[in-house]
């Protein structure tokens, strides 16, 4: 699945894949009706790569949340998006029950089930569940092991205790006698030579 072209345009419904940018803004393709278009610069653009779900503890990026999505309902479709809030909240609970619920409002799901379906319905959601899967896993065992290897990197930090200083026992009859430090010559100034 490759959203790094998909954009979403603020105030236009759908999604549009990005042709080429001008010197004035944006060529697009409005995935929908297949139509190419031009933007100007100042339309607010999002690419599809960027955009997150707020959750609970972290920010699920929408690849994730697609992906979720699209293993639930095995390849294909999900639900309509003019679907009531509650239905939304709903699905999306058991695709992604970690979201939050309170920052995530009905429009954010509405926008991400059409978005989910008109991707599947231009065949942009091409994804290998197996390689996938297999990738996951293969990061979580990864993170695993990083974490056991922090965990020891802190059991191995822990500040030993210093040896005592050892104590020097001076002589008390010490026939030496330290050198006397030798006075600085004085250095003469101009006054000086002008005085003498």
């Amino acid at each position: 699945m490759d959203l790094s072209r998909v954009i979403a345009i603020s105030g236009k419904p759908g999604l549009y894949r990005l042709i080429s940018q001008t010197r004035n803004g944006f060529v697009v393709e409005d995935l929908e009706k297949g139509k190419k278009i031009s933007i100007a610069s100042n339309y607010n653009v999002s690419l599809l790569e960027n955009v997150a779900i707020y959750g609970v503890s972290q920010e699920f990026p929408l690849a994730e949340v697609f992906f979720r999505i699209y293993k639930k309902e095995n390849g294909g479709e999900t639900v309509d998006h003019k679907s009531s809030g509650t239905e939304l909240r709903k699905y999306m609970e058991e695709v992604l029950p970690e979201y939050d619920d309170s920052r995530v409002y009905d429009s954010d799901l509405k926008k991400l089930f059409q978005w989910y379906n008109i991707l599947h319905k231009n065949g942009l959601l091409n994804i290998d569940l197996a390689a996938v899967e297999a990738a996951l896993a293969a990061q979580q065992a990864e993170e695993a092991e990083e974490a056991i290897e922090t965990e020891e990197l802190k059991v191995e930090e822990k500040p030993k205790k210093k040896a005592p200083a050892k104590k020097v026992a001076k002589e008390e009859n010490s026939t030496e006698e330290k050198p006397k430090k030798k006075a600085a010559p004085k250095k003469t100034t101009k006054k000086d030579k002008d005085a003498e």
